[in-house]
């Protein structure tokens, strides 16, 4: 199995570029379902994820074209729903949680899905309810297959309906949007997701002749249409690795630029990482993070803790929870992480506590973090990845560390981050593949 050796305590300078949005791409290449005419994607990231659900699309008989290293083409005019049925689509499907999402693709022009067992990663319950209550209010009906452990869908047409969505889920949100453009009549989707995730997907629909009002809000208008043509489309840059190439920079003490992020898409990001001590600098559309040798959590006016919490867009996006853990490890000060959202996602802090780490699990949702204010190195340990976040949180900490680190299940890492050993090793890091 490959791992990371990482050796610690380099600081690293230069200049980076964010690869494109993971968690964009796997919408938005399902939307290629939609449309029997050519889609072109711009700025796909070369991650396993994403690499997993063009193979599975490929299978389904979408046709597929690299026109460069990040550039696809995709022509949806002769897909096998059969092939939904197969032994092949419950092992690819169950690859990756990605996967869930050409099922409403698959509904709107087809009349028939099918959801494997979805793979992805192990942070607690990531229940699919979303997803079916709103397939049902559409007039879709589903079935679960005992022998395959499958969600099998049908409908002879999904009618629009209105909708309360049970929780602002990005992913059920773009699913059953992708489902309605093509349904029959107007459907409100309230209490929506409204993340750059799902206002890129809502724009690339409207190109391609849907009819979806509200973007950006948590109450989305789609009024039906009869059927959707080609488009290009351009994924922003992924807000997830800037957050972390921000948190990566401060615990090394480096001196790096992260290149055209965005800045209108990312939100409050880069305020909780000044809320941290953080400093930074906007110059154009680029983020420039000086070395510093100490920052400072700043307290609220209170002088309580500071508590950073995850919170439905436009708050705090949960998948950087844990790169603020990581990253306060060395501030001055203390800082309370309350993980909402999943119950697993903190268990890794064991892993950081063996390396050196303050911090007190108070509960699987929520952790304090004491910070050493460098008085104390991280020491290199042997250490095992659980999720996409946690393990390039426990990358950053490695490389922050004194010591040599092995890294195991870095498959992990490379479902979301591409060649992050390559692009960090440019700048000055010291992390080998290996095979352990």
């Amino acid at each position: 199995m490959n791992a990371f050796e990482v050796t610690g305590s380099r600081k690293l300078k230069g200049e980076i570029h964010p690869q494109g949005a993971k968690n964009e791409a796997l919408q938005v290449i399902s939307a290629v379902l939609l449309t029997e005419e050519e889609v072109v994607i711009k700025n796909i990231p070369d991650i396993l994820d994403v690499s997993r659900l063009i193979t599975l699309l490929e299978a389904l008989g979408v046709k597929i074209k690299q026109l460069n290293k990040h550039t696809y083409s995709f022509k949806s005019e002769d897909v096998n729903t059969d092939f939904l049925y197969s032994e092949d689509f419950r092992k690819k499907g169950g690859a990756l949680r990605g996967s869930i999402m050409i099922a409403g693709p698959m509904l709107a022009r087809f009349k028939k899905a099918v959801i494997a067992k979805p793979g992805g990663d192990k942070i607690g319950r990531r229940g699919m309810d979303t997803h079916v209550d709103g397939f049902e209010k559409l007039g879709a009906h589903f079935t679960y297959n005992t022998h395959t452990f499958c969600l099998e869908f049908t409908t002879k047409a999904l009618k629009g309906n209105y909708i309360m969505l049970d929780e602002p889920s990005v992913t059920g949100t773009a699913n059953v949007l992708m489902a309605a453009v093509l349904a029959k009549g107007n459907t409100t989707i309230y209490n929506a997701a409204c993340e750059p995730y799902v206002q890129q997907l809502c724009k690339m629909l409207n190109r391609m002749g849907a009819k979806i009002s509200g973007i950006a809000s948590n109450m989305l208008e789609v009024e039906g249409v009869e059927g959707l043509h080609g488009t290009e489309h351009t994924l922003l840059p992924d807000m997830i690795e800037i957050g972390s190439f921000i948190g990566m920079a401060a615990l090394t003490q480096s001196d790096i630029t992260i290149k055209n992020v965005s800045l209108e898409n990312l939100g409050v990001i880069p305020d909780k990482f000044k809320r941290l001590g953080i400093e930074m600098e906007f110059r154009n559309d680029d983020i420039y993070i000086p070395e510093q040798k100490c920052y400072e959590i700043q307290p609220p006016l209170n002088g309580n803790i500071l508590t950073i919490y995850d919170h439905p867009w436009p708050g705090f996006t949960p998948d950087l929870l844990s790169i603020v853990l990581v990253t306060a490890i060395q501030a001055r000060g203390s800082v309370l992480i309350h993980q909402k959202m999943f119950e697993s996602r903190l268990f890794f802090t064991d892993t950081l506590i063996d390396m050196g780490a303050k911090i007190i699990l108070c509960d699987p949702h929520r952790a304090t973090v004491i910070g050493l204010e460098r008085e104390h190195h991280l020491k290199g340990i042997r250490m095992s990845s659980p999720d996409i976040r946690a393990g390039v949180a426990l990358l950053i900490a490695a490389m922050s560390a004194e010591g040599k680190s092995i890294i195991q299940n870095i498959e992990q890492i490379q479902r979301g981050y591409e060649n992050i050993e390559q692009r960090l090793n440019a700048l000055g890091a010291e992390i080998k593949l290996i095979n352990d």
